[in-house]
């Protein structure tokens, strides 16, 4: 009797258990199927990673929103690659997931531009990417024949309908270790694909201005970069001669008989000029800025040239007055009249001598031409390669209500100030630097000024000016920017030695380096023409968690047991005692 009831009870907890769990697993199935039907009308990710790594920007889920046709990525970065280049392979697939995770539109597919065993036509098809825009990178590729070059194109091209642009993915900087450069292209990796599907898909390309008629540098040796510029804007030489409509066109005066002055560029570009800016051009430069304006200054405090030094083996460096220091110096900066010398200098090619008929070129270090440095954390200059500056002046801040000054470049701590007149010699070439002289710290050189500007013209208005009453004339500029660079000769690009044509900006064909010129000027006028939106997106930090070198030399195999073994062991001993309790629970 004893025995069935205890069956009856034993039976009667078997089914209790089994209605139960049933019933969690009901519970279970139907909290999946709603959650999944909440899901379909709410969107959200979660982001675990301590910095954020997939989480985008605002400005670049606002632009992937407003995608009405399809964007179509080929990424050139297939093929067997060394580890960091598969990293920066699975970085650019997971951030393109990202994007349409926010836009059906974005399309990619990932190529490998190698895989022909053609020669002839693996290399029209590197030809054709490199006209395209793309720039390659030699790569030592270890195979089972030994090692061998293999030409990697670390970038995309993009297609928008009927327009196609390039993007290159590799960031590279001067002493940066090669595990460094790939972790600063992976953290600029949303930047540089949100910025140019902006700019594939601008239906409006913004006007950018080049003012010419004061020596400034012509076409030719802007070549490169208005080249670059014109991939994404309208680019203008313009000469003011006093011609108040030449960077404006005027409205309908209204009630009080004045007009409004509509910019028809949105930025301009004053290039190292050589000659005085009369007090006309200066004016209408003043209410361009009033105005709303946004101008990029690239200004010689001090005349110094190499072309002095090829005929004789010193030179001198004097003032240079454009006319343009009470206007800078209204605005908030001072251009000092002197010249920077750094221990941190590009190299200088110097004839030393003649082998077998053909001359002997060594190379010094020039401490003329200093290699910048950014000045700050702000995202134009973040991650970029060193700027190559040829005779640059430093430049001191003035005190004026309602203007935020930002330092962008400068020098390294070892560093020299020659007032003017300034002796530039190349004997001093011929010995070592004393580095008690260089003894001064960074020296800022290019600044960003942002905010509210007062006239230069408020309460001093010049006889030759008379027509300020039709233009608006106003005492203090809308909210705006500008940046000042003490050194024009950023801008200019070399020309090949024996053929004459432009050569890249940035790059010295002396020495075969690439300085980051080209990107910082490109970073600075598109900051000044779009603002701070996607440019922000360069002050992310991704941290880059590197192994120590020590430690996998002298204790690899510790090391691999704890990351193979050790997880299979902890899962083997808790499935033990996962059992063990299970079957002392169940026999009490």
């Amino acid at each position: 009797m004893v025995e069935n009831k205890t069956k009856k009870h034993s039976g009667s907890s078997r089914a209790n258990t089994l209605r139960t769990a049933l019933s969690e697993f009901g519970i279970v199935i139907v909290l999946i199927i709603l959650l999944n039907i909440i899901g379909s009308f709410v969107f959200t990710r979660i982001d675990l990673t301590s910095e954020k790594r997939y989480t985008l920007s605002k400005a670049t889920r606002d632009i992937l929103t407003q995608l009405d046709d399809y964007v179509y990525f080929r990424v050139y970065l297939e093929g067997d690659f060394p580890a960091g280049f598969k990293k920066l392979r699975r970085e650019t697939r997971e951030m393109l997931d990202e994007f349409r995770a926010y836009s059906k539109f974005v399309e990619y597919k990932f190529v490998n531009p190698s895989e022909s065993t053609d020669e002839q036509e693996r290399q029209a098809t590197y030809q054709l990417l490199v006209e395209a825009g793309l720039n390659p990178t030699d790569l030592q590729v270890r195979t089972n024949e030994g090692m061998k070059n293999q030409l990697v194109f670390p970038g995309a091209l993009v297609n928008y309908r009927d327009k196609e642009l390039a993007v290159d993915f590799l960031e590279t900087q001067l002493n940066m270790s090669p595990e460094a450069a790939l972790n600063a292209s992976a953290q600029n990796l949303e930047y540089k694909l949100a910025d140019i599907i902006n700019k594939v898909t601008r239906l409006q390309q913004p006007a950018i201005a080049f003012i010419e008629g004061h020596g400034e540098l012509d076409e030719d040796h802007l070549y490169d970069f208005t080249q670059t510029l014109l991939q994404n804007y309208r680019v203008d030489f313009i000469t003011l001669d006093g011609r108040l409509n030449a960077l404006t066109r005027r409205t309908e005066p209204d009630k009080s008989g004045r007009s409004d002055i509509l910019l028809n560029y949105d930025a301009i570009v004053i290039a190292q000029p050589q000659q005085p800016f009369d007090e006309k051009d200066k004016f209408i430069l003043d209410q361009y800025i009033m105005h709303g304006g946004k101008v990029l200054w690239m200004i010689d405090p001090v005349i110094a040239t190499m072309d002095s030094l090829k005929t004789a083996e010193s030179t001198v460096g004097v003032d240079l007055n454009v006319n343009l220091d009470d206007q800078l110096f209204k605005y908030g900066v001072r251009l000092n009249k002197n010249l920077l010398l750094d221990l941190n200098a590009a190299a200088l090619g110097i004839r030393t001598g003649e082998t077998g008929g053909r001359p002997q070129i060594d190379f010094f270090r020039w401490y003329y031409f200093p290699l910048l440095e950014a000045a700050s954390e702000h995202p134009m200059v973040r991650n970029m390669n060193a700027v190559k500056a040829e005779f640059v002046s430093s430049i001191d801040t003035v005190i004026r209500e309602g203007i935020r000054k930002t330092p962008l470049l400068k020098t390294s701590g070892y560093t020299r100030i020659a007032g003017t007149p300034a002796l530039i010699s190349l004997t001093m070439l011929q010995s070592d630097p004393d580095p008690r002289v260089f003894n001064r710290s960074g020296q800022t050189a290019a600044w960003l000024l942002e905010g509210e500007f007062p006239s230069l013209y408020a309460n001093r208005m010049p006889a030759e000016i008379s027509t300020s009453g039709e233009i608006g004339f106003k005492e203090e500029s809308k909210p705006t920017a500008m940046i000042v660079i003490a050194d024009g000769d950023m801008a200019r690009n070399q020309f090949h030695l024996q053929q004459g044509y432009p050569l890249p900006l940035g790059y010295d064909q002396y020495t075969r380096q690439t300085y980051g010129n080209k990107n910082f000027l490109l970073n600075a006028v598109s900051y000044l023409v779009e603002g701070e939106g996607l440019i922000s997106i360069r002050s992310r930090e991704l941290k880059l968690r590197l192994l120590d070198a020590n430690k996998v030399s002298t204790q690899r195999l510790q090391w691999q047991l704890f990351n193979t073994v050790l997880p299979v062991m902890l899962i083997l001993l808790s499935g033990l005692l996962f059992a063990w309790l299970r079957k002392k629970r169940f026999t009490r």
